[in-house]
């Protein structure tokens, strides 16, 4: 994505969305039911605010005769009932806290950068997952 559409997007958009995008998966990971959808909001808040795409989805090697070979990268998990626990003790009131912050320091042009990282690191604060 060109580096000045995702600014027009963080501008005229994404900012004010993000809060509600937040909002709205925080109360859905109040819910059983909603729960899945909820974290899948959360993981993808960065995308909302800035147009980023996943970290972690695919590499890039270029090889010697300049051919680009793509493949898939997979960061190794911590087990799930480890996840689970941080989430039912920590991740499900830190992460509200957390993203509020930082769409708080993102509206300032100041704490922008700190904002956006951490957005980016949203998953890893609600279930302690890693990308």
């Amino acid at each position: 994505m060109p580096f000045i559409i995702r600014v027009l997007w963080f501008f005229i958009v994404g900012w004010h969305v993000t809060l509600y995008w937040i909002v709205a998966a925080w109360i859905l990971n109040l819910t059983i039911i909603g729960m899945p959808l909820g974290l899948w909001m959360l993981n993808r808040a960065p995308l909302v605010l800035t147009l980023r795409m996943p970290r972690g989805y695919s590499v890039a090697n270029k090889r010697a005769d300049n051919e680009i070979e793509w493949r898939y990268r997979n960061t190794p998990q911590r087990p799930w009932p480890l996840r689970v626990l941080y989430f039912l003790l920590i991740g499900w009131w830190f992460s509200l806290l957390w993203s509020l912050l930082a769409w708080l320091l993102c509206v300032t042009i100041i704490g922008l950068p700190v904002g956006i990282w951490m957005l980016n690191r949203l998953p890893e604060v609600t279930t302690a997952m890693r990308q």
